[in-house]
């Protein structure tokens, strides 16, 4: 344990290979040519929008166990997630497969806890190889958290859009290529935190808190400052969680604005009325595009992962409970940093 939240690995941690699926807005963003599978029906060949988000997972890691040549019987664990109730997206997506697998609820921070998890499991020498994955799905949030598509009803600016899409990675102790890998150095596992914030449309705000603490506690437990890292990436606060998180961070005594980026800003980037993407889908596929493509090419050489989940459901919003917020911290590295 390095200082009460982080865990630096004693040995290496690869992770080996990522997949991104997304839908057709995904795609007609400024990420879409970097995403490994855009599918322009977001039914997804489905007749409901569960058994679309399901599908959404099973065609990540279709598409990651090719992109990387192993057998699903090279897979020792897998480490799952989506927001729908019980996980039922993953459970229905990932039961063909039989591997061992561990259900998870992060809310939009499932992304980092997966990898989080899936790293220390590797780096204990339980497995050589997991599946981490992560899903949402724009229609099948809304039809949970919010309301049915066919009311109609109108999203405050403050809001953000659930990206449809699933990202997958294979964390393992070796790398594929050597010329294309990234490590997860370490991480810092996050607190709930509750500011009392009661707006379900303002998902930002629920989650800044938390991303502050984060962050704090990162620079305090590694004893760095921001110059450790190229770059910070939080999950999906939008701007207006982002600015949130900024001036939080100031009253601690910390300016990270000019390396602070929010993944659901750049996924859109201005072309939704909205602050910005969000969803456990909207982390993992940012990670397995922008983020790795730099990390690999050398543009970043150190960059610390933040995604942020509201922790919040339809019962405990009807009986008027506010929306605590949690996230976790994945330190990722190119191989020659």
């Amino acid at each position: 344990m390095t200082g009460k939240q982080s865990l630096l690995f004693d040995k290496d941690v690869y992770v080996r290979c990522t997949a991104t699926v997304v839908g057709k807005k995904e795609a007609d963003g400024p990420l879409g040519e970097m995403f490994d599978v855009a599918v322009e029906d977001d039914m997804f060949g489905k007749k409901s929008w569960e058994e679309a988000e399901s599908h959404i997972q099973e065609m990540a890691v279709d598409k990651l166990l090719i992109k990387s040549g192993m057998a699903v019987s090279d897979i020792d664990y897998i480490y799952a997630g989506d927001l729908l109730g019980q996980l039922i997206a993953t459970s229905f997506g990932l039961m063909k497969y039989e591997v061992p697998m561990f259900g998870l609820y992060g809310a939009c921070s499932t992304m980092g806890e997966a990898l989080s998890l899936g790293a220390m499991c590797v780096n204990a020498g339980y497995a050589q190889n997991v599946i981490a994955i992560a899903s949402s799905h724009f229609a099948s949030a809304e039809k949970q958290f919010r309301y049915p598509l066919e009311y109609g009803n109108q999203r405050p600016i403050a809001s953000t859009w659930t990206v449809t899409g699933a990202g997958a990675y294979i964390v393992g102790d070796k790398p594929l290529d050597k010329k294309k890998c990234v490590l997860i150095k370490g991480i810092t596992t996050g607190k709930i935190v509750d500011y009392g914030v009661k707006d379900s449309m303002n998902m930002g705000a629920c989650m800044a808190p938390a991303a502050a603490e984060l962050i704090e506690a990162n620079f305090k437990d590694l004893d760095v400052d921001k110059d450790y890292y190229d770059a910070i990436f939080t999950g999906d606060l939008g701007e207006i969680g982002n600015r949130i998180l900024s001036e939080l961070l100031k009253e601690k005594g910390i300016d990270i604005a000019d390396k602070l980026y929010d993944c659901g800003m750049l996924i859109y980037e201005g072309e939704t009325k909205c602050s910005g993407g969000s969803g456990c889908g909207c982390s993992a596929v940012v990670l397995g595009s922008c983020i790795m493509d730099r990390l690999i090419r050398g543009e970043y050489k150190r960059v610390l992962f933040v995604p942020t989940g509201a922790l919040l459901s339809t019962v405990s919003y009807n009986e008027g409970k506010s929306v605590p917020g949690i996230a976790h911290g994945v330190i990722l590295e190119g191989k020659e940093s």
